[in-house]
């Protein structure tokens, strides 16, 4: 389907005074060339000047049947015939046969003159470039400026190459030693340095053994190929450099087609063919390597393969079905330069006489638009913002859906609930047609559209013969130009202007306001709004780049133009955010991201939403949608008390089970709390009774400073229920950074909970953290928040550590315990009053990484011997020593901070020695600062694979200790205690063996005879 809207898009033309007849026109570099009917002269007029001046005429050296300009290099080049021979001509520095400077170069490809036109640019030069076969088409490259040739079955690549005076020197030094003359030019003034040669080398030729090139395009290494019905388009890479050329193929030779050796005529079915698909067609592609500079390899792959049936239509028959107007058409986005960069997008545009097809070639083919005409279309042309076709008595322009592809590349951000742009799908719409007579030709340079007219006297018999059936035959002859009977009712040549894409767009914005009169919520009014959206878009793309290339008083120009653009697509994107939010159910998620692109604050889009007084009509989903998110939005900006008690009456009014989320958005810290209550209570009386409606509900007579029914509200539900209200709604608790506040923040209800309920606080922040709504180190920041670092934060870590299942988390929180208990037992006194809600007996009795105390620490830690809270963090710190969870090597440095002067001190340092494995020095130090302590140490520690310890280090070092303090009792008792375990594991032999050389019989006796008893038989 296409839209027809009444906007006009062209502003003036003009008529272009030539005193010949035009044959064939072409623009390009602010200029316009007109061949004249017979084709041996070009007029060049200037297209930017008013009343397009004359710049130039020169003759050709045949008669021109294709003429093309390009904008890199600033050169022509042309197919001309001359005695029966076909040539392809390239004209460079032509501009300077405005000075009325007749002398004009003419060389071979590759071959440049000497003398003054090394200094290049001094004179015009005419580059033959031979062919081995026909020229049919050309096509000049809009990035590179290469040049593509298509013949009768091939396409030969010319690469352009820029000589500049200093390479021509060292080449031509090569060569040989120069004549006298030859010496006297090259010594040119500075000026000329800078100067270039233009000259192409022949880089690749693609063999077509299926196809005749009727047109060809090229641009930034994609190459079109065009036939009567068929359309194919290949990407051209260059890879590493070759060894050798490549020769092509015998089985893509020219071949006989099979209907050209049949009395059948045989119609191809239809058939498309997109991305890896299109290497499937019956169209072989083989590359020969030319280059002699160029030594790449060069690769194609097939990305597109087009193929029609002929049929009839209003006022076309079967015959004159036949494709024209093929286009690539590359767009640069914002961040690109055109000089420098591959373009970002690229489109392939062509047309039948009564349909033109716009494919995406970049990042997947992709068919955006098919334009259906009204009646038969001789020519197109595509453009950034529209494509301009003619009908034989009509100019007429569509709309494009190329800057919609350009944005979804240029922006990540496309299509998400940051930012839209109406989809590539979008149906096309037709402007208002201008009328002409006589039709023949049309091209484009910017904003210029040039247009060919002339009178139709072709007699009807002579029509009928020349368009009689072509598809007999597949051979092909170039088609030249009409040409006019001396009889004929004149021509035309013009040049018609279009409207700033501004101005178009203003009024577009006209007739959407005209159009909205009679139905404000029709979706031709959302396509329109989208239609310049697009246009807006294309023309922010287009002065970036201008931007970018101007300077001075010019750039300040673009910038102005630029602002203005911006401006407009602000207002562009606030209505069409107002046509979402309005809407009904399909696509209203919109209505956020283009009001966000609006620049519009929330006040002033609910401005825009109020239903007017008596309007049956309530808020849209698409306005309540952008409310929502942006309530859940991670801002700092808050909303003024009227429009936040206006918020919490449209959500009341439109979608009550959203007024908890509302309320507790840190956007309504400004509500009034006596107005949101009545309405949360109500609420509550309709809907029922619900934690996280009671929990808000507190909260507003926290704000209230009614206490009592606070404490009344809040005893309504248990802890655990609580907890699960502040899981469903954890902005009663916490509000999350954003903008100037990018920290996580405590609302006042947590600093209430921090004061009257710290194990409420505590339990919600673990339950929050275990369910990802908050992170460990926005938590920690909470504590800080309230004042409570170091008492109900370290009573979170202890929560948490029970609670998580992170092994990345445990060891966290582990050493940040560790941490703490030490710091407290260095302090002396406690540095809080704060009493933990968890003592160390109870973290040992429900968290398996607090372990339980080793018996033998009960005798080193005197009881009643400090505060409480410091023999807290002590059975704490041993605990988790005694666990299996810390990691000593990570807490030894910590511990390093401690004395072994205390018995405390000292028992933390042994229990250190002991994870790590070394009982041995364990036992000495053991010996040496508590020997009452050692039996319970061993009977604890040396078990197992330890057991042999008790005899091989404990024993010895008892009885060299007792040797030398025979009246320490505590020594004695156990040595004692030690040789009755020995006896108990050792056989005789073995116990007489560990007996002391000097050692009392009667002493060891005992021990001995029980070891015996214990091993005869039985």
């Amino acid at each position: 389907m296409v839209h027809v809207y009444n906007c006009h898009p062209f502003a003036s033309q003009q008529i272009v005074q030539v005193e010949q007849e035009p044959g064939l026109v072409c623009c390009g570099g602010g200029a316009l060339f007109v061949v004249t009917t017979g084709g041996c002269k070009v007029e060049v007029y200037n297209l930017e000047t008013e009343g397009c001046p004359l710049i130039c005429r020169f003759a050709s050296m045949g008669t021109v049947r294709r003429i093309q300009h390009s904008s890199i290099g600033d050169y022509l080049v042309t197919i001309e015939e001359k005695n029966s021979a076909t040539y392809l001509r390239v004209y460079t520095n032509w501009r300077h046969q405005a000075e009325e400077k007749s002398r004009v170069g003419v060389r071979l490809l590759g071959h440049l003159l000497r003398g003054a036109s090394v200094w290049g640019g001094v004179q015009m030069e005419i580059i033959e470039i031979p062919l081995s076969e026909h020229p049919v088409s050309l096509a000049c490259c809009a990035v590179t400026g290469d040049l593509l040739v298509g013949c009768e079955n091939t396409l030969v690549l010319f690469a352009l190459r820029r000589h500049t005076q200093q390479n021509l020197q060292n080449q031509q030094n090569l060569q040989g030693s120069w004549s006298n003359s030859e010496q006297s030019c090259s010594q040119t003034p500075g000026r000329t340095q800078d100067l270039s040669v233009l000259d192409f080398e022949r880089s690749v030729i693609l063999h077509l053994s299926k196809l005749t090139p009727k047109q060809v395009a090229l641009c930034g290494g994609y190459v079109a190929v065009q036939a009567e019905l068929e359309v194919l388009v290949l990407k051209l890479e260059a890879t590493a450099e070759a060894t050798g050329v490549e020769e092509p193929s015998d089985s893509f030779k020219s071949e006989d087609y099979p209907e050209e050796q049949s009395d059948f005529l045989l119609v191809p079915k239809h058939q498309e063919l997109l991305g890896d698909r299109a290497g499937a067609c019956d169209v072989p592609v083989s590359v020969e390597q030319t280059g002699l500079e160029d030594r790449r390899r060069y690769t194609l792959s097939y990305l597109l393969f087009r193929r029609f049936t002929p049929e009839f239509f209003q006022g076309c028959s079967v015959e004159e079905t036949q494709l024209h107007s093929l286009q690539l058409h590359p767009v640069f986005t914002s961040k690109q330069s055109a000089s420098a960069d591959e373009p970002a997008c690229m489109f392939c545009f062509f047309s039948l006489p009564n349909a033109g097809y716009l494919y995406s070639l970049r990042g997947g083919v992709e068919a955006l638009s098919t334009y259906q005409y009204p009646e038969k279309v001789l020519q197109a042309v595509l453009t950034d913002h529209l494509l301009h076709v003619i009908t034989r008595n009509a100019l007429q322009s569509f709309t494009v859906r190329c800057a919609a592809a350009a944005a979804r590349v240029e922006d990540p951000y496309i299509d998400t609930t940051m930012k839209a742009c109406p989809p590539c799908s979008l149906e096309v719409c037709a402007l208002r047609m201008q009328l002409f007579i006589g039709l023949r030709t049309l091209c484009v340079y910017g904003r210029h559209v040039v247009l060919l007219s002339t009178a139709d006297t072709e007699a009807p018999e002579e029509a009928e013969r020349h368009t009689q059936r072509r598809g007999l035959s597949r051979r092909w002859t170039i088609s030249s130009p009409k040409e006019t009977s001396p009889v004929g009712h004149g021509w035309n040549l013009y040049v018609v202007d279009t409207v700033p894409p501004i101005t178009l767009y203003q009024e577009m914005v006209e007739y959407r306001q005209r159009y909205a009169e009679t139905n404000p919520q029709g979706l031709s009014l959302r396509h329109l709004l989208s239609e310049a959206h697009l246009l807006l878009r294309s023309s922010l793309l287009e002065s970036s780049e201008h931007r970018q290339a101007s300077e001075g008083a010019r750039k300040m120009a673009v910038q102005k133009q630029m602002e203005e653009l911006e401006e407009a697509f602000r207002q562009n994107c606030a209505q069409l955010g107002d046509s979402f939010s309005r809407g009904g159910q399909k696509d209203y998620h919109l209505a956020l991201p283009y009001y966000r692109m609006s620049g519009l604050s929330v006040t002033e889009v609910m401005s825009r939403n109020r239903p007017l007084p008596g309007s049956p009509h309530s808020y849209g989903p698409g306005f309540l949608f952008y409310l929502k998110n942006y309530l859940l939005e991670e801002t700092d900006q808050s909303l003024s008390q009227e429009d936040a008690d206006e918020v919490t009456r449209i959500f009341s009014q439109s979608e009550p089970s959203m007024l908890v989320s509302v309320c507790a958005s840190p956007c309504m810290m400004n509500v009034d709390p006596a107005a949101t209550l009545q309405i949360l209570q109500r609420l509550e009386k309709t809907a029922g009774e619900a934690v996280p409606l009671t929990i808000t509900m507190a909260t507003m007579m926290l704000r209230l400073g009614n206490m009592a029914q606070y404490t009344e509200l809040m005893e309504r539900h248990s802890e655990m229920l609580l907890v699960y209200g502040f899981i469903e709604e954890p902005r009663l608790l916490l509000h999350a950074g954003g903008g100037k506040r990018p920290q996580v923040c405590p609302t006042a209800l947590a600093g209430q909970l921090a004061d009257s309920q710290p194990g409420l606080l505590v339990a919600a922040m673990v339950a929050l953290h275990e369910n990802n709504k908050v992170q460990l180190e926005p938590a920690d920041h909470v504590f800080k928040e309230l004042g409570c670092e170091s008492s109900l934060q370290v009573d979170f870590w202890e929560a948490m550590l029970m609670a998580s299942s992170q092994d990345a988390v445990i060891q966290e929180l582990l050493f940040r315990l560790a941490s703490v208990y030490i710091d407290r037992l260095t302090a002396g006194e406690s540095p809080t009053q704060h009493k933990s809600l968890k003592s160390a007996d109870d973290l040992i009795s429900c968290c398996s990484h607090y372990g339980a105390l080793y018996p033998w620490l009960t005798i080193l830690n005197p009881a009643h011997a400090s505060s409480y809270q410091h023999q807290e963090a002590l059975h704490k710190l041993q605990s988790l020593l005694c666990g299996p969870s810390l990691s000593i090597g990570n807490v030894a440095p910590l511990l390093e901070s401690l004395s072994e002067e205390t018995l405390w001190g000292f028992s933390l340092h042994l229990l250190c020695a002991t994870r790590r494995g070394q009982y041995g020095r364990s036992i000495e130090r053991l010996l040496d600062r508590c020997p009452q302590a050692i039996i319970a140490y061993a009977n604890h520690q040396l078990q197992d694979k330890h057991m042999a310890l008790w005899w091989q280090k404990l024993l010895p070092e008892l009885c060299s200790r007792t040797r030398a303090a025979a009246d320490n009792g505590v020594l004695l008792g156990a040595l004692k205690e030690t040789l009755v375990v020995v006896a108990m594991e050792t056989s005789p032999a073995e116990f007489l063996e560990l007996l002391p050389d000097d050692g009392s019989a009667s002493y060891f006796l005992p021990h001995l005879l029980t070891c015996a008893q214990r091993h005869l038989p039985a």
